[in-house]
């Protein structure tokens, strides 16, 4: 066995602005990848805030090659946020709840704990636990694991053997050999019959910049007090496009792996009837802890609000107030660019939109790319660019005027009610 080459750690210098997330990888014998243990890179406590900051993060990027492709995400927990409602935003089979032990617990506690425990696994999530799990102690636990660690930095070869023949004959867990940091670790591992390993010898934790827009807290307040009003979803519809903040982060989590959706969403009405209240709310209300001092958003974002409106306007004379709807989506993801700080094609293959939705960005294609084009023209102030644009689509110059205007006026009215 040699030691398979190890992708080098991103510098933090290289990185733009953004929450700093460490992956690791948990592979098979054969070297094919079957998770990632992610790490909280921004934090330097680990805390249930902090599991709640990084399971949003990691969220939004799941079904990504970015941060985790298609493979299990395992999340390092804490048992106070193992009742957060983050957790609700999950499909439960595509995350492993890693389970701290209880320390010198008493058993009276292994017993408290056990039925959020049990919840969790009816709820479809996979447990792991560390060696600890096999002690006496948390018997009550190790019919829940699905995965035990056996840290090979603790534990000596003896101890291992003897771990490993008692989880085989009390338990139905699949054994990870953890810390794995030489080829001698590896091939005792692996003659007793552990077939999953994560340490250094394999790959070493990799930095990865998760990009998550930060919209104006006031909007997320007031997206939070309709949702558990019970609102319309025209009215939740018109608050989440104030912000671009709220409207990237919402499309890029309904449409990842992280969620299962068996469809791609690029309408915010779609968005919304599909989360429900129930999701929306959790997840705006995690969402505000994530931005709770965050300052206003920068004006790039309003312009980018300005232009889905604008489009939005047009668009509702030629088509279904749906249509009209992605027309405000195009106009909006149009300024990722400005809003991420990276190439557009890059920010658009972010978040895994339909074709036509990204060829309507990246190359004007099909009546929203006509109409990002024309409202573009009419940014720069480029008359012939913009008489083009206006004649292609068969509007009159003057309405496309009226609604500039009109889309000026609602972002101003935005910014005189504080979001």
């Amino acid at each position: 066995m040699t030691a398979p080459p190890s992708p080098s750690p991103s510098s933090p210098a290289s990185l733009s602005t953004g929450s700093m997330i460490a992956r690791q990888a948990i592979m098979n014998g054969q070297q094919a990848v079957v998770g990632y243990e992610l790490f909280n890179r921004s934090r330097t406590q680990h805390t249930a805030a902090s599991d709640a900051l990084l399971t949003f993060t990691a969220l939004s990027h799941a079904g990504t090659d970015e941060l985790v492709g298609q493979v299990l995400l395992f999340v390092n927990c804490t048992h106070e946020s193992l009742g957060g409602g983050h957790l609700d935003l999950v499909s439960p089979d595509k995350v492993v709840l890693e389970i701290p032990p209880l320390g010198h617990a008493a058993a009276e506690e292994v017993h408290a704990r056990l039925p959020i425990l049990q919840q969790l696994r009816e709820r479809g999530f996979h447990l792991a636990f560390n060696h600890t799990v096999l002690e006496s102690t948390y018997a009550p636990w190790l019919p829940l694991a699905d995965y035990i660690k056996l840290d090979l930095c603790l534990l000596a070869p003896d101890q291992v053997a003897v771990l490993v023949k008692y989880a085989g004959r009390h338990s139905q867990a699949e054994l990870i050999a953890d810390k794995v940091e030489s080829a001698q670790q590896y091939d005792m591992a692996s003659s007793l019959g552990v077939q999953l390993f994560q340490g250094f010898w394999f790959a070493r934790p990799t930095l990865v910049q998760a990009r998550v827009l930060t919209p104006a807290q006031t909007t997320v307040v007031q997206l939070i007090n309709l949702v558990r009003s019970q609102a319309s979803i025209e009215d939740i519809e018109a608050v989440l496009k104030r912000d671009a903040g709220l409207v990237f982060n919402l499309l890029r989590l309904i449409n990842s792996a992280g969620l299962g959706m068996a469809r791609e969403i690029n309408s915010l009405r779609q968005a919304v009837m599909l989360l429900g209240l129930k999701k929306l709310f959790r997840w705006a209300a995690l969402l505000l802890t994530a931005v709770r001092n965050a300052d206003a958003p920068p004006s790039v974002a309003t312009s980018a609000v300005v232009r889905g409106r604008l489009m939005e306007l047009l668009a509702q004379d030629l088509q279904s107030p749906e249509e009209a709807g992605q027309a405000f989506v195009v106009g909006l993801f149009s300024m990722l660019d400005q809003l991420l700080g990276m190439p557009l094609a890059d920010a658009i293959g972010l978040l895994d939109l339909p074709q036509s939705t990204a060829d309507a960005v990246l190359h004007h294609r099909g009546l929203h790319g006509g109409l990002l084009a024309l409202a573009q023209a009419c940014e720069r102030g480029d008359v012939a660019a913009f008489q083009e644009a206006a004649r292609a689509l068969g509007i009159d110059e003057r309405r496309v005027d009226a609604a500039h205007v009109q889309a000026l006026s609602w972002a101003s009215a935005i910014d005189r009610d504080g979001g």
